[in-house]
């Protein structure tokens, strides 16, 4: 029971992590949600390896596991998340999270390719619902602006421009982080394997560390100082609140695959999607596509993800289906 609540806070936590950095990026930029967020994660994880006693082990932790962790870092801290920030800004989180969500398919077909893990024929035919669900939401049409009741006055605030959702770009972004996403696991795999789960806090640590110090090469150019600079205390808030929010949501995903197995978890991790379409519509209703065509396509998604994260034999044997068809959905690559 304790390993499920941990599962869905997690869930929940990376997607409120999302809907806060969307709120942020609507009038700022991936860039200083970046500044803010990322050595935030050193911050968080510090006095939690701390506290479990990990840092003592620091100068043991075996240098080829350090310099996975590192990497992941990098490519998931780095690379993954500015794509991922970009994706939400150009067009919002209830189109681009189902194409994140695609990660999973990553996952799967390098844990085949790269660690010979089996793949049956329904985490294949997951993995084709999860792209169907993700082009399903890019057929919403964005809502039109409703004219104002009555002209502004000098008073008010200016409000933002109504948003337009690029499309393609928000696919394409979308898609680079899903792949960043995906590749990251195995590289924890490498580094962690035969490990518990406080060791994992540690190369967490290493990894937000590496992702720092990789990250603030970037300030070397003045324009990314001056894209820093011109940061609003406003969004500054938002985005501080994603950094707390996606440590949170990592040690919570450490706290559940320590009490439950990971064919328990992973499946709970999926309503990630659903709380994203929740809690972004919530926060930024002005700046998200919502409607019908996006919760179906969401649902869609979360059933792939389930077909892709379950174990295969479960469902089958749950369905009860005769032999032949079992055998079928049963064969692995």
């Amino acid at each position: 029971m304790l390993g499920a609540i941990f599962s869905l806070l997690s869930a929940a936590s990376f997607a409120l992590n999302n809907a806060t950095v969307r709120r942020g990026v609507v009038s700022g930029t991936p860039v200083q949600a970046m500044s803010i967020s990322v050595p935030l994660g050193v911050v968080c994880f510090l006095p939690i390896a701390a506290l479990a006693g990990e840092l003592g082990r620091l100068f043991q932790f075996p240098a080829r596991a350090a310099a996975w962790m590192a990497g992941l870092g990098v490519l998931h801290f780095v690379i993954g998340r500015y794509f991922n920030f970009k994706a939400n800004q150009v067009a919002g989180v209830n189109l681009t999270a189902p194409v994140v969500q695609l990660q999973v398919v990553v996952t799967m077909v390098l844990a085949v390719l790269i660690l010979h893990e089996p793949c049956t024929t329904v985490q294949i035919a997951g993995g084709v619902v999860m792209l169907a669900g993700s082009l399903i939401t890019q057929r919403q049409p964005p809502k039109l602006a409703a004219a104002p009741a009555k002209a502004p006055s000098q008073d008010d605030k200016p409000s933002l421009p109504p948003f337009i959702p690029l499309y393609l770009a928000g696919y394409i972004f979308a898609s680079l982080a899903a792949i960043a996403y995906g590749t990251t696991p195995i590289m924890a795999r490498f580094a962690l394997e035969h490990t518990g789960p406080s060791t994992g806090i540690l190369g967490g640590l290493i990894a937000y560390v590496a992702a720092t110090l990789v990250g603030s090469l970037v300030f070397l150019s003045p324009s990314i100082r001056h894209n820093v600079s011109a940061l609003k205390v406003d969004n500054a808030r938002w985005f501080a609140y994603s950094g707390v929010l996606v440590a949170a949501a990592q040690g919570f995903f450490f706290c559940a695959v320590a009490l439950a197995p990971v064919l328990f978890v992973m499946p709970l991790l999926q309503t990630s999607l659903a709380f994203r379409l929740i809690f972004s519509t919530w926060l930024s209703p002005d700046h998200e596509v919502f409607g019908g065509l996006v919760i179906f396509g969401a649902a869609i998604s979360i059933a792939g993800a389930l077909l892709v994260s379950i174990d295969s034999a479960i469902i089958v044997h749950a369905l009860a289906l005769p032999d032949v068809l079992t055998r079928i959905l049963l064969w692995h690559v």
